[in-house]
């Protein structure tokens, strides 16, 4: 790895639990506890590459569409997840964040989420941050609708917005100085954004693999971080071969 250009923000959508399963004629909520498994591997993966932040796009706010029961299931998956791996993750000193908008979680998940997150406040090592019930667009509004009061209530003047204030009405503002990704992949072959992150990656780089998020494993990670390495990232700029 080379460490003069650390992957400090890694964002992963982890697509095709469903088809994983199916390929395998299982039903698909074992697919969905396959990729359950994984994140512990990842994360911790993860944690050996020096990578501070790993976002992890767990439930959007379109997945209610699902059928009931699958629906039923993903949200009973936090509670498997921390009840199974809580141990590990807090002798790896990592510390658990839920984005998204928790007040409409059952009952049950919401406080399993947010024990998790009071359990590991005061730890220092990489931010486990699980995107559920989350959505950029909703996000995005979010973050207007904030900065619109403070315009009405004369805090602020419409013309005193600024990028770097819609950021911090954000959900990830609070991991400055990262609150942006720097990279972000996609499992099983789909090349598409689905909602996630939208202000936040408009210069990260973007990576596909045709693995299925269950079958994505460490020595992938280590590949798409040596990828990483190798892009040339300008955000606009020249670089000097290029002047």
């Amino acid at each position: 790895m080379d460490k003069n250009k650390q992957l400090n923000h890694l964002a992963i959508i982890m697509d095709g639990n469903g088809r994983w399963a199916k390929k395998r004629k299982m039903p698909r909520f074992m697919g969905h506890k396959a990729g359950m498994d994984n994140v512990e591997k990842i994360a911790l993966a993860a944690d050996e590459l020096g990578i501070k932040v790993l976002t992890l796009y767990a439930f959007s706010t379109e997945n209610w569409a699902r059928p009931k029961d699958e629906v039923n299931y993903l949200m009973n998956l936090p509670v498997k997840f921390f009840d199974k791996f809580m141990p590990r993750l807090q002798a790896h000193n990592v510390k658990v964040n839920i984005m998204g908008y928790l007040d409409a979680l059952p009952k049950s998940t919401r406080e399993v989420v947010e024990r998790a997150m009071a359990e590991t406040a005061a730890n220092t090592g990489l931010v486990l941050n699980f995107a559920f019930n989350y959505g950029s667009r909703k996000e995005i509004v979010s973050a207007v609708q904030a900065l619109a009061k403070e315009a009405a209530s004369g805090e602020i003047t419409p013309e005193e917005i600024t990028e770097d204030m819609v950021s911090a009405k954000l959900m990830t503002a609070k991991f400055a100085p990262y609150s942006d990704p720097d990279l972000l992949i996609r499992t099983s072959g789909e090349q598409r954004i689905s909602n996630f992150l939208l202000w936040q990656i408009a210069y990260s780089e973007l990576a596909f693999t045709d693995k299925a998020w269950p079958d994505f494993d460490e020595n992938d990670l280590a590949e798409m971080v040596k990828i990483y390495q190798h892009r040339d990232r300008r955000f606009g700029k020249l670089d000097e071969t290029d002047s």
